[in-house]
């Protein structure tokens, strides 16, 4: 993966490599997906740059406008690509809410009636108000009708219908909560429709301010305008002072300044004006603006490598893209090299010279393979997520997940994924083929390594989909199983051995397991320099006189002495009580079948070894035999963990991520494993297992697992006694609960006692009165009985955490959308 591009000679793979496309593949909803399959493309001279495609702008390959999608921050297990954040408030922009709406038209019509009670004079205390603070003689006695050499008192009334019918506007507005129907009718409106519904309003006022304004209107005017000249006339001492047209259209000015400032601050028509000066330029004898930030250039067109000079390169890839002939994962293959070319100097001129050489074709997998044959999931390579599902627009839910696709990441699977669900609730479809989707192409970019395991025709991929395929039991595999993982020191080979024969029995202790297996394992390897294979194996285990003495024989010289010393103790161990011989070869028994006589290493020439996996990044499937040998499925299965944990924390280089898929994980979680799989996040490697039901793992590991774990998914139908479990992982959290009590109402007074009688036998209830409680309670996030009956059909509740420490509560997730 880091040579300069060429692997290997051009034709020699099993599978070539397939040539750029001329046309762009046509891709699901979302990122790129799989190009047809076409005939190698003529090959272009070495040294020769890509024309760049003559075609216009807006005609982008698909590739192009997967790449410069955006991809906005967001909570951790949110699909980013192409992500819309909710408003921060919960509204969702189109719809008022019904109290509010209500509470709008009753204010209006109460409103309106309080005024009219007005006009008409009909409001108690209504003169003797008016006359409190005015002298008497500017009045008829007992009446509001101003005496005509008084002009003072007819200005008067006009300036108190002004100031009473602004103390109505602002009492209903407070009243109808006028201020939120604004601000959801303009304020949060995208430009340029929140300046033309805030000029809509203010002109519909201005409408009613002044209507001579306006020809065809022929209603009075709203007492805005009149009251500030009456104000003004009263204070000046007469009509003198607008004999001035100064002040007339002063006041004029002012007054309409003053009904358009507060649609001017809901339509922000300041912005809108900024924005349009900044556009049309400025006068050239002013000294320039400062320079703002440069718009930033989309990724189809490698903005990095363009800033740190390689231009070459970056037309070159651009011309790729843009032709049609690089895909997803060419993409981010070709990005992860260009960074580590920015962390060696060294590589820089390399990295020009292989782009310009090689093309969309660089740094392929050693497979040779540039996709997957087949995808059922959306999948962003970019940002390295998977969409799994939906998360449903539901109260439990967090407001700004609700609606958003929820989508798994390396950096999650990095603290481990335990899911639960019976058979058929859609584990393996809708879970275990996505996630090993996505990391299959990451391994094809060389990010990650993914080993999945399953039974044989699982739905997991073709076979052209992985580089290795092991179908323990079947003749036509090409590949067997190293029992070892390629180890060679006994002691650490004897260790995940040893959990993987006999870590699920209780009556065996693993670490006495392990000291047995050493005793044999290290002569063996002495005296023969590998280790035995597990009809040997299981003859030793039994003490068979012939193999014993053979093996002895063959450890006589002296510098054997203490493999022979090793080989004694097991001897003198045989027979006791204690003796986990036995037992370990009871389930080498399980392997050692005329149906895996071709496996585990016995003289063939293709065995895999799970530590490759550490060095490379690879695709592999291990198929197992569940119908006709389930024991010896499970003991693999176990054996498959052990291993994985021993070889990802002894690996120096932890630059690509590994994961194990185990696509049912019964009976393979031990208490040793469980202890590996804390440690996986540091190791940059992580475990999904899939389990029917938690009563697949011994109770008394059921506790630490589920600590263990960082990720958490409960599917449709899992029992209460499995919902019990994820519900004391989640926790419980602080909740506000109202509570309303009825208390009977007691009158003391006869005609009160006689009311409450009246109603009683028209309505036929009690008269009663409503106790609200309102108080902050500790409830379960989800609990056992909602998990097992709230869960609809192709739904799971999901929680996730990553490796930086990230959370995300739990989610009930529609995995069907």
């Amino acid at each position: 993966m880091d040579s300069d591009g060429t692997q290997d000679a051009r034709g020699t793979h099993a599978t070539p490599v397939p040539r750029p496309a001329e046309s762009s593949p046509r891709l699901p909803a979302g990122p790129p997906a799989t190009p047809p399959t076409l005939p190698p493309a003529p090959a272009r001279p070495p040294a020769a740059q890509p024309p760049v495609p003559r075609r216009p702008p807006s005609h982008l390959s698909d590739t192009a406008d997967w790449l410069s999608a955006p991809r906005p921050k967001a909570d951790l297990g949110i699909w980013r690509f192409r992500h819309v954040p909710p408003p921060p408030d919960g509204q969702d922009g189109r719809r008022m809410d019904r109290a509010l709406v209500a509470g709008l038209l009753i204010s209006l019509l109460l409103g309106l009636f309080i005024w009219s009670v007005w006009r008409r004079g009909a409001l108690p205390y209504q003169t003797t108000l008016i006359k409190l603070f005015i002298p008497e003689e500017w009045f008829y006695a007992g009446t509001l009708r101003p005496k005509e050499q008084h002009w003072e008192g007819a200005e008067y009334l006009t300036v108190v219908d002004g100031a009473f019918f602004g103390l109505v506007v602002y009492g209903v507005g407070r009243l109808g909560n006028w201020t939120e129907a604004f601000r959801h009718l303009v304020a949060r409106r995208e430009q340029p429709v929140r300046v033309i519904r805030s000029v809509l309003g203010a002109l519909i006022v201005l409408m009613f301010v002044w209507p001579e304004a306006f020809p065809g209107v022929s209603w009075d005017a709203l007492p805005v305008a009149t009251p500030v000249m009456s104000l003004t006339a009263l204070f000046t001492g007469g009509y003198e002072v607008f004999e001035a047209q100064t002040v007339t259209y002063g006041l004029y000015a002012v007054i309409t300044a003053a009904v358009l400032w507060p649609f001017a601050r809901l339509g922000d028509w300041w912005g809108v004006v900024r924005g349009w000066s900044a556009r049309t330029g400025r006068d050239p004898r002013l000294p320039p603006r400062p320079a703002g930030p440069a718009p930033v250039a989309p990724r189809s067109q490698w903005p990095e490598l363009r800033g740190a000079g390689q231009n070459q390169a970056a037309d070159a890839l651009s011309a790729e893209v843009l032709a049609g002939r690089m895909n997803d994962v060419d993409c981010v293959r070709v990005r992860r090299a260009w960074r580590k070319a920015q962390r060696d100097p060294a590589l820089l001129a390399s990295f020009t010279e292989t782009v310009l050489r090689r093309g969309a074709a660089a740094w392929t997998h050693p497979s040779g393979a540039r996709d997957l044959p087949s995808r059922t999931a959306p999948h962003d390579l970019l940002v390295g997520q998977v969409r799994i599902g939906r998360c449903v627009p539901e109260a439990r839910n967090p407001q700004a997940a609700r609606g958003a696709g929820i989508a798994l990441e390396t950096a999650v699977l990095g603290t481990s994924l335990l899911a639960v669900g019976p058979s058929g609730a859609g584990k393996t479809e809708r879970l275990i083929r996505p996630v090993v989707e996505s990391l299959a192409l990451q391994a094809l970019t060389g990010r990650c390594a993914v080993v999945v395991v399953g039974p044989a025709g699982a739905p997991l991929g073709d076979d052209d989909g992985y580089d290795v395929v092991v179908k323990l039991g079947d003749p036509a595999s090409t590949h067997d199983f190293d029992l070892y993982a390629g180890a060679t020191d006994p002691d650490e080979a004897a260790s995940f051995l040893a959990e993987g024969l006999v870590g699920d029995l209780e009556t065996v202790d693993s670490r006495r397991a392990a000291t047995t297996l050493a005793q044999l394992l290290g002569p063996y390897w002495t005296a023969y320099g590998r280790f035995p294979s597990v009809s040997d194996l299981r003859e030793l285990l039994e003490g068979v006189p012939s193999a014993v003495s053979q093996l002895r024989t063959a450890l006589a010289a002296e510098e054997h002495a203490v493999m022979r010393r090793e080989l004694d103790a097991r001897v003198r161990q045989q027979g006791s009580p204690a003796d986990p011989g036995p037992a370990l070869a009871d389930r080498l028994a399980l392997l050692d079948r005329p149906a895996f006589a071709g496996f585990f290493g016995a003289g063939t020439d293709s065995p895999f070894s799970l530590r490759a996996v550490t060095h490379h990044p690879m695709r592999v499937r291990v198929d197992l035999p569940e119908r006709g040998h389930a024991e010896a499925s499970r003991l693999i299965a176990r054996l498959l963990l052990a291993q994985f944990n021993a070889v990802a924390h002894t690996r120096d280089d932890r630059d690509h991520f590994i994961c194990l898929v185990l696509d049912d994980a019964t009976r393979t979680v031990t208490n040793e494993t469980i202890r590996g799989i804390q440690r996986l996040r540091s190791a940059n490697a992580g475990v999904v297992l899939a389990l029917r039901t938690v009563s697949d793992v011994p109770e008394a590991l059921q506790g630490p697992l589920y600590a263990t774990v960082g990720c958490r998914m409960a599917f449709s139908g899992v029992s209460t006694w499995d919902g019990r479990r994820f519900a004391e992982a989640w926790g419980k959290q602080w909740v506000e609960t109202r509570e309303v009590a009825e208390h009977a109402v007691f009158a003391d007074q006869p005609m009160t006692r006689a009311l409450h009688a009246l109603r009683k036998l028209v309505t036929g209830k009690a008269v009663t009165r409503d106790a609200v409680t309102v108080r902050q309670v500790e409830r379960e996030r989800w609990s056992a009985s909602e998990l097992a009956h709230g869960v609809p059909p192709g739904h799971a509740v999901l929680s996730l955490t990553d490796v930086r420490g990230e959370y995300a509560p739990p989610l009930l997730v529609d995995l069907r959308s």
